[in-house]
């Protein structure tokens, strides 16, 4: 077993690299972990993905690199043995994707479950793509928030994922026209609910700060609702870039504390989950 983690240590369980659609190497990411005081450090690249949702191959660890990408991580990890390096991906999720997460994340210690696209393996689009929001224009934010809790509901239910990311997503594009009019609360509560009753954790991103949305991921009333429903999270940047590592996560344990958390979910390099108490 490893040794249990001081209270409030620097954990980052989200992050990404230019194997997917960040920017560093693994090796300056852990760089700038430590350089933030980070004691364990969670590699999430998304996994890869159908033809269909990523024809050009930027957004994902396409699978002829899905090697080397276990390599270069191996390397940085066994470069940095003072940080606690954890192999990962963040697993999007679409209709039919289980076979193909099983079999491409083969080797993973940590699956971030997400939601990017609202559809099929066949068919769909991303909601939280700036450059082309037609699905926004298309349906309205009301349907999509609609649509987006239904098939987040049928991620939080897949067995492989650890941890749901960012749950409430569908808030991106919140402060750019596209603000939901219903009341959201029964939505929320779906998805509060599902976690619950399928024993997942939810992460706490502080993402949404540096993407205009005003909040956490997940917005305030949501992340009481978890808290108050028992519902145990992790705390994420999901930094694309190595200045982003660690972003936030000290003042994202005092946001938790404040809603009531006494403590976060961290993953070992043994395999084993960790309450580490954050009050």
């Amino acid at each position: 077993m490893t040794t249990p983690l001081p209270a409030r240590s620097i954990v980052d369980t989200h992050t990404h690299t230019h194997f997917s659609d960040g920017v560093g190497t693994f090796e300056e990411n852990a760089a700038a972990a430590l350089a933030a005081g980070c004691r364990v450090l969670v590699s999430t690249d998304h996994l890869t993905l159908p033809q269909v949702m990523d024809p050009a191959g930027s957004v994902q660890v396409v699978e002829g690199e899905l090697a080397a990408h276990r390599a270069a991580w191996g390397a940085a990890r066994d470069a940095h043995p003072d940080l606690e390096f954890i192999y990962g991906f963040e697993c999007d999720w679409y209709e039919g994707c289980e076979e193909n997460i099983a079999r491409w994340s083969a080797g993973a210690q940590v699956r971030l479950g997400s939601v990017h696209w609202l559809g099929s393996q066949d068919g769909g689009a991303w909601i939280d793509d700036a450059t082309d929001q037609h699905i926004w224009e298309e349906l309205g934010p009301d349907e999509v928030w609609r649509r987006y809790c239904a098939t987040w509901c049928s991620a939080c239910a897949c067995d492989l994922f650890d941890t749901m990311a960012h749950p409430d997503l569908a808030m991106r594009f919140v402060n750019a026209g596209f603000a939901p009019t219903i009341d959201l609360a029964p939505l929320w509560d779906e998805m509060v609910t599902c976690a619950r009753d399928t024993g997942k954790r939810v992460e706490l991103s502080t993402a949404g700060w540096r993407k205009g949305v005003g909040d956490y991921y997940p917005a305030r009333g949501l992340l009481e609702r978890f808290c108050r429903a028992g519902v145990p999270i992790t705390v994420g940047s999901d930094g694309h870039v190595p200045g982003d590592i660690c972003d936030g996560i000290a003042a994202a344990y005092d946001h938790a504390a404040r809603i009531g958390y006494r403590s976060v979910e961290v993953p070992r390099a043994d395999g084993s989950w960790e309450a580490m108490p954050i009050v």
